[in-house]
């Protein structure tokens, strides 16, 4: 149920990000899905990637700040209200929302998410039925 994404920490300078993608790319590490939020001094890149573990090591070795860590890929259909059902169970258990970030894949929207309590979101999405993207799926995906 869980997914690796793969997090790096980078300064807000001309070049930093272009210098990960490009070792990203070198190592033939694909990007799924990527959020980048920032402050004035630093920026947090968190990526769906093709081998989060080989991504944390050539980044690391490049002297970048990676860690990996997980998240829960809920698949999200295409209507109105469809991820607002999803936060209203979630809500109704007092569960938090961490950050999201999404992308579209065929017939489904995918919500990337990091949850206050992820071992109880994990009971949740298996009780009601929840579809989430399995790493096999996410790591294969093609558009």
């Amino acid at each position: 149920m869980f997914v690796k994404q793969l997090c790096v920490f980078l300064e807000n300078r001309a070049g930093r990000l272009n210098s990960i993608l490009d070792i990203l790319r070198d190592n033939e590490i694909n990007i799924i899905a990527v959020s980048l939020a920032d402050t004035s001094e630093y920026g947090i890149l968190r990526m769906m990637v093709s081998d989060a573990q080989k991504g944390k090591a050539v980044l690391k070795e490049a002297g970048f700040s990676a860690m990996v860590n997980d998240v829960i890929c809920i698949k999200v259909s295409h209507k109105t209200g469809s991820l607002s059902k999803v936060l209203d169970i979630l809500l109704a258990e007092n569960i938090s929302v961490e950050y999201m970030y999404a992308f579209a894949n065929g017939k489904y929207a995918s919500a990337v998410m990091k949850f206050s309590q992820p071992e109880k979101v994990a009971e949740l999405i298996e009780k009601d039925g929840i579809e989430v993207w399995s790493s096999e799926e996410i790591t294969s995906m093609s558009f």
